[in-house]
């Protein structure tokens, strides 16, 4: 996250200004040259302070690499879908990314049972990051396609990206999407980062913590397969958002209260399962928002903010909730080690956090689809808008 953030105002640039090309390329190659320097440090050097540097040096190349991929999802929709496709694209290959995680955390135990074979587990990440690319060098050869597929894409990226900013900062719904959904990505980071920390003290083991994570997830790109080709079909972006965000804020509160009692797998694995249902069905809505309500802004920028905005808060969510821990002088359940924490504080914040967010957007968010609309005016001849119709797919209040 050190690495990502400063680093994110230049991958937002790199995708407005220079296309997708260059900015998928360099980050494959970085990834590359990140497992590979991961490998090296794990398997090839004897001093523990070489293997250190180099390890995370790789690690940063990682970094780096991070969000010239992960910005990419909304821009290659714009450019290479046509609207009816575009939260489709872009649910296919935001979830990418949480599948890929999911991914690891299953083979990564099944291959390293102990340390020596680590180096092992390297070459099953240096392998594919090689294919990776291999196929980006050999197979991007052009940032879009020949023939635009809707109006949209024509003028895509085309205010500068200076005024971009600009016109953000003075869109009062984009900032209420800034800040609410990038509370809502920090959530989820909390949520997947301190699982196995939070649920050890009422006597869950780390497999379990771990089959929790994979419902979260695997559910979860279930859920955003769903909602995507339903978004694209209806453009109903704020119904669907304001819905799911509502029942992701539920989740999040029955979570609070359910991993601090004892012997609750079931309810506990099955609200995981609802809360990653509901909350990464918003990531691909959400990000297709951002450039509905900021159209003409560049799709990496709109999208890159709230991504950065999300970044941010994660950090700040965990030392806070971390802070907010109390140490325990025995729990007899416990599986947490030596050292045993009290969690029940930082979760009933964490709740409070995701509810407060969630009503202001709720309850504030509106906007008009900006980018829809440029399409049809493009398209056909100008139409009278209906104020007064909320259900339009076309949202123009």
């Amino acid at each position: 996250m050190v690495v990502a953030i400063p680093l994110s105002f230049l991958t937002t640039w790199m995708l407005d200004t220079l296309g997708l090309r260059p900015t998928l390329i360099l980050g494959s190659w970085l990834n590359m040259l990140g497992a590979l320097l991961r490998f090296l440090g794990a398997s090839r050097f004897d001093g523990s302070h070489q293997k250190f540097l180099v390890v995370m040096l790789g690690q940063t190349f990682g970094a780096i690499a991070q969000p010239l991929i992960i910005f990419t999802p909304t821009k290659l929709a714009a450019l290479w879908f046509p609207e009816d496709q575009r939260a489709t694209a872009n649910m296919f290959s935001s979830m990418s990314n949480p599948l890929g995680i999911l991914l690891a955390n299953l083979i990564s135990p099944a291959v390293a049972k102990t340390s020596a074979q680590i180096p092992t587990l390297m070459v099953w990440y240096t392998v594919p990051a090689f294919v990776v690319c291999f196929l980006a060098s050999a197979g991007i050869w052009s940032n879009k396609p020949p023939t635009p597929p809707s109006a949209s894409a024509e003028t895509s990226g085309s205010e500068p990206f200076i005024k971009g900013i600009k016109l953000l900062l003075r869109n009062k719904a984009y900032l209420i999407l800034l800040v609410c959904f990038g509370s809502g990505i920090a959530v989820f980071t909390c949520f997947t980062t301190l699982l196995e920390q939070i649920l050890c003290v009422q006597g869950y083991t780390n497999d379990f913590a771990g089959l929790c994570g994979a419902l979260f997830i695997g559910v979860g790109v279930f859920g955003s397969a769903v909602f995507g080709f339903y978004v694209d079909k209806s453009k109903k972006f704020m119904e669907v958002i304001k819905i799911n965000i509502s029942m992701t804020a539920l989740c999040c509160i029955t979570f609070s209260v359910v991993c601090l009692l004892p012997q609750q797998k079931v309810a506990i694995a099955v609200v995981c399962a609802l809360f990653g249902l509901f909350g990464f069905s918003i990531y691909p809505v959400a990000m297709e928002l951002s450039v509905e309500c900021s159209y003409p802004v560049g799709e990496a920028t709109s999208a890159g903010l709230i991504f950065v905005s999300g970044q941010i808060q994660s950090v700040v969510y965990i030392v806070i909730l971390q802070a907010l821990t109390k140490q325990l002088a025995d729990s007899p359940l416990s599986t947490c080690g030596d050292v045993i924490y009290s969690w029940k504080i930082p979760m009933m914040v964490m709740a409070g956090l995701c509810t407060v967010f969630t009503s202001l957007f709720v309850m504030f968010f509106n906007t008009r689809y900006r980018r829809l609309d440029a399409e049809v005016q493009a398209t056909y001849k100008p139409y009278q808008r209906d104020e007064r119709d909320s259900s339009a797919p076309y949202m123009n209040r």
